[in-house]
């Protein structure tokens, strides 16, 4: 059995909650094959979790991510590349359907596949100091783990070119100005904040906030009606939950609803 030295990948339950903690902090966290598949097990195995109610990601020691692990594309760039994608564009799907909403909470550094992991989450808390960069383009790259996806949704298509094509390293000032962290806080205040807010997503109605989170995303590519019909669909499923009757008797009493997630 490895020891907690040697996982790639750190899992921590409490309170409905699910953080999962990059753990190679000697490489800054870089992703290597074994963390890609360890992130792929661990949402393969949360996705069937019906208590989980929030998940928050993060890094080890003084990084959020540093990116792709470049020994293993040195190898063999065309294998190695291959060995990473498949793995993580399973998590990324996976993270994508969850009905739990998904912070990141970010220090240090996020850059290439870490800043691409990084926006695949509903909410961002950075530390101040933190330094993002996609970086791809300055290997000779284009972007992978779903960050053309991602990115231009958050800041906008100009912004997402002139960050993916320059290559150029921003600040956390940068990063809040543009939109593509939620908020920035002194690196003191921030496991704290996040735990806070992950407790108060973790409180609502978790079905709710899955229809929710999916709902924004494809609202992007449809056209109005297709996206009301996807709302009413999504309202139906909501109004079969034990949540919404829950909400309305809290309501009329003038009461905070206590939600149980299903």
């Amino acid at each position: 059995m490895n020891t907690t030295a040697e996982r790639p990948l750190l899992i921590e339950r409490q309170d409905g909650i699910a953080t999962l903690t990059f753990h190679r902090p000697a490489a800054l966290n870089a992703v290597d094959v074994p963390m890609a598949r360890a992130l792929r097990d661990a949402l393969r195995e949360l996705s069937e979790d019906r208590s989980l109610r929030c998940v928050v990601l993060c890094g080890a020691g003084r990084g959020f991510m540093a990116g792709g692990d470049l020994a293993t594309l040195a190898a063999n760039p065309v294998q190695g590349a291959a060995d990473l994608l498949a793995p993580l564009n399973e998590a990324v799907e996976r993270l994508a359907q969850l009905d739990a909403p998904v912070i990141a909470k970010v220090h240090g550094v996020a850059a290439g596949a870490g800043l691409s992991l990084m926006l695949q989450a509903d909410f961002i808390y950075a530390a101040e100091g933190t330094r993002f960069n996609l970086a791809y383009i300055n290997l000779g790259t284009c972007c992978d783990v779903g960050a053309s996806w991602a990115l231009p949704r958050r800041v906008g298509l100009g912004p997402a070119l002139e960050i993916a094509m320059l290559g150029d390293t921003l600040t956390s000032a940068d990063a809040e100005r543009l939109g593509l962290v939620n908020r920035v806080l002194p690196a003191a205040e921030l496991d704290a904040a996040v735990d806070q807010f992950a407790l108060r997503l973790a409180d609502g109605p978790t079905v709710a906030l899955g229809h929710m989170r999916r709902l924004m995303r494809a609202g992007l590519e449809r056209s109005l009606p297709e996206q009301l019909a996807a709302e009413a669909r999504a309202f139906g499923e909501c109004a079969r939950t034990q949540d919404l009757p829950r909400g309305i008797a809290a309501f009329y009493a003038k009461q905070t609803p206590q939600f149980e997630g299903r």
